[in-house]
């Protein structure tokens, strides 16, 4: 059986995340039981949802079990199998971890799938066509539910979770609005990603500033939002909320650390009468089979156009998940095993 090379989470981060906080090791892959496959992983996905789990504080899910192969969404190809439904050679998306191979128990739903390449390239299962690519499809669809016409925002505009909001809300015929951080970005979600608008944080780096950006970029307010990001910025999109403006919390990047992330003026809730809801992608399964058709045939057509930002080797994911949490990938961020 081949080595394995997997990266652990050795200790849990005091503050800021540092490389120091894993481990990287090497095992044998085990023997297969009846109904398992096993799976060489292409592309290991970085997510910023990695760094709750790192802590041990209270969230919507366990934390990462200490001394266990960090988790991540996989893609890859199936080299072994004794499961009837799966054969060596098919291309699957599953939840591997930071890892080079995965035996996956392939009779349980939802821990193994198999996806088609013929049109949409094996890592955009990780991006555009997986749960970055959903996560943007429920809050946009289920949250916001935004007509025709209408406003809508999104921060962290140019990652996995961004670009895809922009292409299911210009489809939806809405005034789409990004926030990014720095020209090179900001440029490529209109020239590319069809933004109307793009702001970059970085020259407006208070509220006072950034409100003032956005109601230049939305003249006619703000209808719905959706946060990825926190802080100041959502403290910024409040000032421009329409009455009854929808406002979907994905993420809350800005207080991955630890940091309170205290809202300015929370009467504006009441004043605008938002309704704001958080809501997390895998507790919505029933969504995705219609999210990633949608989003499959908007890559397909050419309408989603996501970039990538790849690291080679296993040995670089703690670095580049350092990286993704400062923003300094450009698109989706991925790790190349082969």
């Amino acid at each position: 059986m081949p080595k394995n090379r997997q990266i652990l989470l050795d200790n849990r981060p005091d503050g800021e995340a540092t490389t120091s906080n894993f481990k990287l090791v090497a095992s044998e892959t085990p023997a297969l039981q009846d109904g398992q496959v096993l799976v060489r992983h292409h592309y290991l996905s970085l997510d910023p949802y990695m760094r709750g789990r790192m802590s041990d504080s209270k969230s919507y899910s366990a934390p990462q079990p200490l001394g266990e192969v960090m988790i991540g969404g996989t893609v890859g190809e199936v080299v072994e199998s004794r499961h009837p439904k799966f054969a060596v050679g098919d291309k699957v998306a599953g939840m591997g971890g930071w890892q080079e191979y995965s035996a996956v128990d392939a009779s349980q739903p939802g821990l193994l799938r198999k996806v088609d390449t013929t049109h949409v390239p094996l890592s955009f299962y990780l991006g555009a066509v997986g749960m970055p690519g959903v996560t943007a499809w429920y809050g946009l669809n289920e949250i916001i539910a935004p007509k025709s016409g209408e406003t809508v925002v999104v921060s962290a505009a140019t990652g996995a979770v961004g670009s895809s909001y922009a292409a299911l809300a210009k489809a939806r015929g809405c005034r789409v609005v990004g926030i990014a951080g720095g020209p090179e970005k900001c440029k490529y979600a209109v020239e590319e990603l069809h933004f109307d608008e793009c702001i970059d944080y970085r020259t407006h780096p208070d509220v006072k500033t950034l409100s003032k950006a956005l109601k230049q970029a939305c003249p006619d307010g703000i209808d719905g939002y959706f946060e990825n990001v926190g802080g100041y910025i959502l403290d910024a999109v409040l000032l421009r909320t329409n009455a009854f403006a929808r406002i979907a919390v994905c993420g809350m990047i800005a207080g991955y650390d630890g940091q309170p992330l205290p809202l300015q003026n929370p009467s504006l809730i009441l004043i605008n009468r938002l309704k704001i809801e958080g809501f997390i992608v895998s507790e919505h399964m029933n969504v995705w089979p219609q999210a990633l058709q949608e989003l499959g045939t908007l890559v397909a057509q050419g309408k989603l156009k996501p970039r990538e930002t790849v690291a080679q080797g296993l040995d670089a994911a703690p670095e580049a998940f350092l990286g993704l949490l400062k923003g300094k990938n450009f698109g989706k961020q991925l790790v190349k095993l082969i």
